[in-house]
């Protein structure tokens, strides 16, 4: 495919792309004063953990689904279920509403990202898919600037709401240029088998272990018996999920994927990277209203810094692959900036200049953007064309699959950190840290209360990004151990292509 048909595919693809990207970061900047609204302060973390882990559980069932049946319709219905999603957000009219509408969102969401990467490779040979993956690697990183100030502006001018109203249109349009242009692929003889064995026990691992880290020295000790028993069920379902792969007609996640060196290495890696960057990331637009005094929509402009750095170099490392057929040297960079940047972020302290954090975002988004695409390309090149939808979709659940843990975790240990602080600091205000902790609510407490949130706010917060450095330094390591073979340059709709 060539020319205008090529492009007219490219951007219905990449706005897909777009949309689901942006779904994870347009609500950061608005969520205190969205659960402000609703009430719910505690609930908070599960506006994102919601959307994340319900788009893990589906990601592997629609990229298996789209290599026996064809990514097209599978594509188009999944930005039905996203828009739909939308609406029920925009209709909420309390935090169980919401975090509803989230769910069904990631439910459609969970296909965006992976069918759109192999759709874009059912086209594209790997060796000039470099070029793609680092303009689509550009649209999340522009996702990730607009998302905050769009979420910020949209919470001073027109309402919360209009945050998830806002990608319904958007979501319709993308169904009309797909429907329009993205050529039908084709689809295996007869009725596909669905793996439901499969799909449940995978279900029932990744369910179990979110909530167990999400409710972790929060709701129940870490040694309590709800805690050991969801993570010992996460670790039954996780084995039944093997056995059930091992006798499946059409596993979900093929087993002998995990014979292939280097997709096991993009694996970890993509589950490392992604345990620092969403479970940090979530937290920081309200860290800088409540420590820095910043607006919402300033907020997302300082966490706008990160997404520059990653639109830079995801850009710069796609063009280069394609040019020159090497690669290994950018996620092995990857793994050494992003652990200077994490160390910088653990080094804020309350009263910085605001130029201090948005340098240090730069930095880590500098790293991320090293290798955010790469890893789909070397993924992409190690399978034959018949897989290629199982195997993005495979590397992309590990992805998720930190983000759910960072997610999870990160809000465990900032919300138990936080808690126990305020308790020691200000023990006459009742319950101050998790029903009525927003920006607004904060600014109207006398000044030696506001001081002694914020310092308790980043004690609680900041200290956690040094603990995300050794997972970068292990990043780091095994793309070390990266083969570095070459990208082929055709598509090999029956084999591997050279």
């Amino acid at each position: 495919m060539h020319g205008r048909q090529l492009a007219l595919v490219f951007l219905g693809l990449m706005l897909a792309m777009f949309i689901s990207s942006l779904s994870e970061t347009i609500a950061a900047t608005a969520l205190p004063t969205i659960v402000g609204d609703l009430g719910g302060v505690e609930m908070m973390q599960w506006v994102s953990t919601a959307y994340i882990l319900t788009s893990t559980i589906t990601m592997p069932l629609y990229g298996r689904l789209g290599d026996l049946i064809g990514r097209k319709g599978l594509l188009m219905g999944a930005l039905g279920v996203y828009a739909a999603g939308k609406v029920i957000c925009g209709l909420a009219t309390g935090m169980g509403m919401l975090i509803a509408g989230r769910c069904v969102s990631g439910l459609g969401g969970g296909g965006l990202i992976i069918l759109s990467q192999a759709a874009i490779a059912d086209v594209v040979p790997p060796r000039k898919l470099g070029t793609y993956m680092g303009v689509m690697g550009s649209v999340f990183a522009v996702s990730n600037v607009l998302g905050p100030l769009l979420g910020g502006w949209f919470v001073q001018v027109t309402g919360w709401r209009w945050i998830f109203w806002f990608t319904v249109p958007m979501a319709v349009l993308a169904i009309v240029v797909l429907g329009l242009c993205l050529p039908t692929s084709p689809r295996r003889a007869g009725r596909p088998a669905i793996d439901w064995a499969g799909s449940a026990a995978l279900t029932v691992a990744v369910t179990s272990l979110v909530l167990g880290l999400a409710w972790g020295g929060v709701r129940f000790a870490w040694a309590s018996w709800q805690i050991c028993g969801l993570l010992a069920l996460a670790i039954a379902a996780a084995i039944a999920f093997v056995l059930a792969e091992r006798r499946a007609r059409e596993p979900i996640i093929p087993l002998p994927l995990f014979s292939n060196r280097n997709f096991v290495l993009c694996c970890l890696t993509g589950l490392l990277l992604n345990i620092g960057f969403i479970g940090s990331v979530n937290y920081l637009p309200t860290y800088f209203q409540i420590v820095d005094k910043l607006s919402p929509e300033m907020a997302g402009l300082v966490c706008t810094a990160m997404s520059a750095g990653i639109l830079v170099t995801t850009t710069g490392t796609g063009w280069l692959a394609s040019r020159t057929g090497r690669y290994k040297w950018m996620p092995v960079a990857m793994g050494a900036v992003c652990a200077v940047g994490f160390w910088l972020l653990s080094r804020l302290q309350v009263g910085d200049p605001i130029w201090v954090p948005v340098a240090d975002l730069l930095v880590l988004g500098l790293g991320i953007g090293l290798g955010l695409q790469i890893l789909v390309l070397v993924v992409q090149n190690e399978f034959p064309h018949t897989l290629v939808g199982t195997a993005t979709a495979s590397e992309n659940f590990f992805r998720q699959i930190g983000s759910s843990v960072g997610t999870s975790l990160v809000g465990a240990l900032f919300t138990a950190r936080l808690t126990a602080d305020l308790a020691g600091k200000m023990p006459h205000v009742d319950n101050l840290s998790l029903a009525t902790l927003t920006p607004s609510a904060v600014d109207g407490l006398p000044a030696a209360a506001q001081a002694a949130i914020a310092q308790g706010y980043s004690e609680a917060l900041v200290p956690l990004f040094l603990w995300f450095v050794p997972l970068m330094v292990a990043a780091f390591g095994l793309m070390l151990l990266l083969r570095e073979h070459p990208l082929a340059k055709t598509i090999d709709h029956g084999g591997q292509g050279e």
